[in-house]
């Protein structure tokens, strides 16, 4: 009896394909990782849908997430499921792709970057007695990786992500983060679903900080497509250590705004809790026309939001913060300003992550072009660290 992988898009069933036939195979990109092994023999019910695949949502920005198992298979020897249409999708906000072409940047001019290549949207993840920290794909490197014992001298460390799964295509890998859950270390990540042609987020597990990273899903993690995709997947642990994972969805042309998302995370770190609610949303004239990368952090009993604002190409784009009454919020915005921007030869700071230093000093991590070198080609987003403390309730970078 012969089997057939069925292909499901929003809404339904799009066709069945034989094993072996033309138009059976999976279009993978170059650091695509094999299919994953045949599963059981779908039944039609909701569980045998491909673990990942996003369903429609089952109320406002609720991605559904389905539970794990094997590709859906059908029985070619009965009928197969009438196909549904292609459900349309809302056209994204336009955003250039932030991976960068290898080479072509200026010499950094004293800026006070700590390394001096292209570093975009970094996250820095302490792990005794290193700090690694993880970047925005840039060239062929997925996730460029270097670490440091001191966050100020650096050194190289490769790709903590070899292979991206078969779902995904190469060459759209953005603002990583790892997340450390006792023995494992999980790498969250943005990439481009080929099925919708939107970025959505993954993980990938590995034993040791510095990866190599494994990502064995069939589908993206999160991935709200009537919101333009999801992007910027950041890990915050409370002080009860409950795991949250904040994003943010991308907006679309039909008026939706891009928002920042908090969910609870399992235990684990590998699967997510209930429903996400959403902490800010763009709508200060600073920000326009995105809200991004999202990074939370708890001084006492207030929780900070840090947040990007505008667009990254541009000496325009900043930091600003909002605070949250909890995890999931709400949050409130304070000021009408950004609280970092752009000044002397420090341009567009923004891509941040907030981490505690070994001394127990607050940091805050980030990339900013260096002046008047901004975009690209000749600009590169280069690695800063600053101290943050809290003075009346209100951050300062210094």
């Amino acid at each position: 009896m012969a089997l057939a992988v069925v292909t499901l898009v929003a809404g339904g069933v799009a066709a069945a394909t034989t094993p072996g036939s033309p138009g059976a195979a999976h279009p993978t990109a170059r650091h695509a990782a094999p299919a994953p092994a045949d599963g059981a023999v779908a039944s039609g019910d909701p569980s045998s849908v491909p673990p990942g695949t996003v369903l429609p949502p089952a109320g406002p920005g609720a991605p559904t997430q389905v539970p794990s198992g094997g590709p859906v298979l059908a029985d070619v020897g009965h009928a197969a499921p009438k196909a549904a249409p292609a459900r349309t999708l809302p056209p994204p906000l336009p955003e250039p792709n932030r991976a960068s072409a290898p080479g072509g940047a200026a010499p950094d001019r004293g800026s006070g970057a700590v390394w001096p290549g292209d570093f975009p949207d970094p996250f820095v993840l302490p792990s005794a007695p290193m700090y690694y920290a993880y970047s925005t794909q840039v060239g062929l490197t997925d996730v460029p990786t270097i670490r440091s014992t001191d966050l100020v001298h650096w050194q190289w460390v490769g790709d903590a992500l070899p292979r991206l799964p078969s779902w995904a295509s190469w060459g759209y890998l953005w603002a990583p983060s790892v997340l450390s859950r006792g023995a494992t270390y999980v790498l969250y990540y943005t990439t481009r679903d080929s099925a919708t042609d939107r970025q959505c987020l993954s993980r990938a597990v590995s034993a040791v900080p510095q990866g190599p990273f494994v990502d064995s899903s069939s589908g993206p993690l999160v991935c709200q497509t009537d919101r333009g995709g999801s992007i910027d997947p950041s890990p915050f642990v409370d002080r009860d250590g409950t795991p949250y994972l904040q994003w943010q969805s991308e907006g679309t042309l039909n008026g939706e705004p891009p928002r920042v998302w908090s969910q609870q995370l399992t235990a684990d770190g590998l699967n997510l809790v209930g429903q996400p609610r959403e902490l800010i949303h763009q709508d200060q004239g600073w920000e326009f026309p995105i809200v991004e990368a999202p990074s939370m952090f708890r001084d006492g009993n207030r929780y900070y939001l840090f947040y990007s604002g505008n667009r990254w190409q541009t000496a325009a784009y900043a930091i600003g913060y909002a605070v949250c009454a909890s995890a999931v919020g709400p949050c409130t915005k304070p000021s009408s300003s950004p609280l970092l921007a752009s000044s002397g030869s420090l341009a567009g700071p923004g891509g941040e992550s907030v981490f505690t230093d070994a001394t127990g000093a607050t940091r805050l991590a980030y990339h900013a072009w260096t002046q008047p070198d901004v975009g690209y080609p000749k600009g590169a987003r280069r690695l800063h660290i600053s101290s943050l403390s809290f003075v009346g309730g209100q951050p300062v970078v210094r």
